[in-house]
């Protein structure tokens, strides 16, 4: 039977190899503390047999043709929010990255940085989410690293992820793929990651579920991909949908006209950024997917979408437009409205 983090904290109050239940700056030193820590905590969590090795680098099989590689490191306050937390954002959100690119994510990298204080309650909470988002997504946590810095204001924990995953040799995926005409489609409602978080920050009581849309993307886009017709792919995270659209036609020179109709946005979310001063257009996503097919392939697309849980409410929004140039977008009573591109973020350390 595994030790439960209770087995944990009871073997740290019976040995001085171990610590207390939160996190000491001798669980980044090397030595007893930090092996225990990982071997109870990671490996229990995350342990395949690439990890469990404990090796100074993970040996991967020979993949042969093109990998899709990304990068990121993860703060958000607080650390657990409506529908996840800071552990379930780093897979989902490295998971994504790669698929955008057409990607299909295998491996992982887990890089903790953590502030002497941290509970180990919390740390194994986002453990077993890390670990359950990563079964989701068919992904592998590889090899990984821990750090521990002194006490500070924060909530003491940072992660970086970087994913790797085989891309199809014939697929091109890109801003010089995208064409005049065609269509701009996205997977459900905007804005729900950053209301989540605004919410989880207890500044207002807001009645209404809030929920992060927080999920791995990478089988949806499989899906869509298979349709054939898509041109690209981007995730909407900070600065939105607006600011991720701004970067497409900065990149192409074309424009792109969206249908505020159309335009899925919750009461929820609505509610939130109405009392905060937020434009949803410009709030982060973590668990949506803009794509650009051509118009021959679109509903098709939006049909595949439609079969995974997280595109069921899929739609298309908009076009890719010759002119005008930039974001547009078209309001319900006809006239159009420039989007332009967020100048900072609307809310801190969301992502």
């Amino acid at each position: 039977m595994l030790p439960t983090i209770a087995t944990i904290g009871s073997m740290a109050r019976q040995s001085t190899d171990v610590g207390s239940e939160r996190i000491l700056m001798g669980h980044g030193a090397g030595g007893r503390r930090m092996h225990r820590l990982i071997t109870e905590m990671f490996i229990r969590r995350f342990g395949n047999p690439v990890l469990s090795r404990l090796d100074d680098a993970a040996v991967l099989p020979t993949l042969r043709g093109r990998q899709a590689v990304s990068t990121d490191t993860f703060v958000v306050d607080p650390l657990f929010f409506p529908g996840g937390d800071i552990g379930k954002l780093a897979v989902c959100g490295t998971v994504n990255d790669v698929a955008m690119m057409g990607g299909d994510p295998r491996h992982l990298t887990l890089g903790f940085v953590m502030r002497e204080g941290l509970e180990l309650e919390a740390l194994d909470r986002i453990c077993r989410s890390i670990a359950a988002t990563a079964k989701r997504a068919g992904v592998q946590v590889v090899t990984g690293d821990t750090k521990v810095i002194e006490h500070g204001d924060d909530h003491g924990l940072y992660i970086n992820t970087t994913g790797f995953g085989p891309v199809p040799s014939r697929l091109v995926l890109g801003t010089e793929a995208v064409r005049s005409g065609d269509a701009v489609i996205i997977n459900g409602p905007i804005g729900e990651h950053e209301a989540a978080v605004a919410v989880a920050r207890g500044a207002f009581r807001f009645r209404g579920p809030v929920r992060s849309d927080c999920a791995p993307l990478n089988k949806l886009v499989k899906g869509a991909l298979a349709v054939g017709g898509v041109r690209m792919m981007r995730d909407p995270t900070r600065g939105g949908l607006a600011t991720t659209l701004n970067e497409v036609t900065d990149a192409t020179g074309l424009g792109i006209v969206i249908e505020e109709s159309a335009v899925p946005v919750s009461k929820h979310v609505r509610g939130v950024a109405g009392l905060l001063g937020l434009d949803p257009f410009y709030m982060a996503n973590e668990g949506k997917v803009i794509v650009f097919a051509s118009t021959a392939k679109a509903d098709k697309v939006v049909a595949a979408m439609r079969r995974r849980a997280t595109g069921r409410t899929s739609r298309r929004i908009g076009e890719v437009v010759r002119e005008p140039e930039g974001v547009w977008l078209r309001t319900r009573i006809g006239s159009l409205r420039p989007l332009i591109m967020l100048e900072g973020e609307q809310l801190p350390r969301i992502c």
